[in-house]
């Protein structure tokens, strides 16, 4: 009921958006530090709407996110709430947006919107208060705070793929820098002059911020290297991040020396496209082989696929194309820069390459679950194989039971190697059909079955569907 309502008012508030844009004279270089400010909220709520529907695809596939998360299945958001939760920022994002436009005829000052509407979001966030969703608040800024102290804590799947969404949210982050940087620098009520030039790069911490989300993959891999020992595939993962790290460099130090040289001359820019390239070929072939794991010769039924598939073929075959197409997308800024044809659409352009890289990353987290719940690519789970069968209802209130029940699901948590093994539960009925196995595995067993011992594993057999 709440999501249509919110649904519809966003509508709304879209449609005067535009009328007024229309109507109302703009001047682009008024309005591109606006822009800057609000695309950033847009795409976290983007992200949000499109999080919601992929929580709605993986339950009806019966890809158990629930599990690989390792979430709480009593507080964990449905995809209703997340829509919920998105409808309603995007509410507040138009109303803010239709104030800032309307400024001149109300008393509050045009830039104060926008920083109203992102102390809004952080509050909400960090509010320690035990209500609006406190349980899920708490679990993602625990995830957040484990990215960020990256490579000092074990890697769980929740650390290192919320970590690889801040990937596809680099914009995000720049923006968040640009308004820091404009409110201190260059709102009127701050006395003093400021030398920075804010959303430039003639200064270290743009590009930082865009290394950032690459430097916490990047930690992370060295941290399960480091645990596992496994040169491949943790350090070659490690390379693919590693690559971020040369793109920034080199287009920040060719953006910064371009004044002097023509592009054609300059041998930054050539390092660059090269950096670019290498990037994205490598991180197209790691996103196809190895989180989705495709491309498997072996499979006689699914042609380039694998022997086991949960979606329909060919949404693997248009995944491997857009992903390919959106890997790339940059050439098309690049282009459009060497004509000198950016300016002054520059900012328009990168907020749809930005869009479209929260919606490559959306397909991509359909296929990187559904390979992680048939094939444990990424060994976070100490057991393999678990139910392909959406869950119902009596199913998940029988899984909180046996949560709740410590003497039905023990856990033994250690932190020596050594002394870890695998506790195992059995429903002992004399119905077979009606037997259900839990597995709580963290270690290594006793009888030799590999156990990681970075996460823990609930593995469901035979639940009544």
């Amino acid at each position: 009921m709440r999501v249509g309502f919110f649904s519809g008012i966003f509508l709304v508030l879209c449609i005067v958006i535009v009328l007024v844009a229309i109507t109302l004279p703009i001047n682009l270089e008024d309005v591109t530090p606006a822009l800057k400010m609000y695309r950033g909220v847009f795409l976290i709520i983007f992200i949000i709407f499109l999080l919601a529907m992929n929580t709605y695809g993986w339950r009806k596939a019966g890809v158990n996110h629930v599990l690989i998360f390792e979430l709480d299945p009593r507080s964990n958001l449905t995809h209703e709430q997340l829509l919920e939760i998105a409808m309603f920022f995007a509410v507040l994002w138009g109303i803010s947006i239709i104030s800032f436009m309307y400024c001149t005829y109300t008393v509050i000052p045009p830039y104060v919107n926008p920083l109203i509407l992102v102390t809004f979001l952080a509050v909400f966030l960090i509010n320690p208060f035990p209500i609006l969703y406190f349980k899920a608040r708490i679990w993602l800024l625990r995830v957040l705070l484990r990215i960020i102290l990256a490579p000092y804590y074990p890697v769980g799947f929740a650390d290192f793929w919320l970590a690889d969404q801040l990937n596809s949210l680099v914009t995000v982050l720049l923006d968040l820098e640009f308004l820091i940087c404009y409110y201190v620098c260059e709102v009127d009520w701050i006395t003093g002059s400021c030398s920075i030039t804010c959303g430039t790069y003639g200064y270290a911490a743009r590009a930082i911020v865009a290394c950032l989300p690459a430097w916490f993959r990047f930690a992370q891999c060295l941290r399960r290297y480091h645990d596992t020992k496994l040169v491949f595939p943790h350090l070659v993962n490690a390379g693919k991040y590693s690559s971020t790290f040369l793109v920034v460099i080199f287009s920040s130090v060719f953006k910064l020396t371009n004044d002097d040289h023509t592009f054609y001359r300059n041998p930054l820019f050539y390092l660059w496209v090269i950096s670019a390239v290498f990037s994205s070929c490598y991180t197209l072939s790691w996103d196809i082989k190895m989180d989705w794991g495709l491309f498997s010769f072996k499979s006689k039924e699914n042609k380039l696929l694998r022997e086991e598939i949960v979606y329909s073929p060919v949404t693997y075959y248009f995944a491997m194309f857009e992903d390919f197409i959106l890997r790339f997308a940059w050439t098309l800024a690049l282009t459009m820069s060497i004509k000198g044809s950016l300016q002054p659409y520059g900012d328009i352009l990168i907020t749809v390459l930005a869009i479209l890289e929260v919606f490559r990353r959306f397909v991509w987290n359909f296929y990187r679950l559904e390979n992680e719940h048939l094939n444990n690519c990424g060994e976070f789970r100490a057991v393999r194989d678990i139910s392909v069968a959406p869950l119902t209802e009596d199913d998940i209130k029988d899984l909180e039971g046996m949560m709740d029940d410590e003497e039905e699901v023990p856990l033994y948590k250690s932190k020596s190697k050594k002394n870890g093994r695998c506790v195992r539960w059995e429903n002992e009925e004399d119905d077979e059909e009606d037997d259900e196995d839990v597995y709580l595995q963290r270690g290594h067993s006793e009888s030799n079955e590999p156990c990681l011992n970075s996460s823990y594993s609930l593995n469901m057999r035979n639940l009544k569907t």
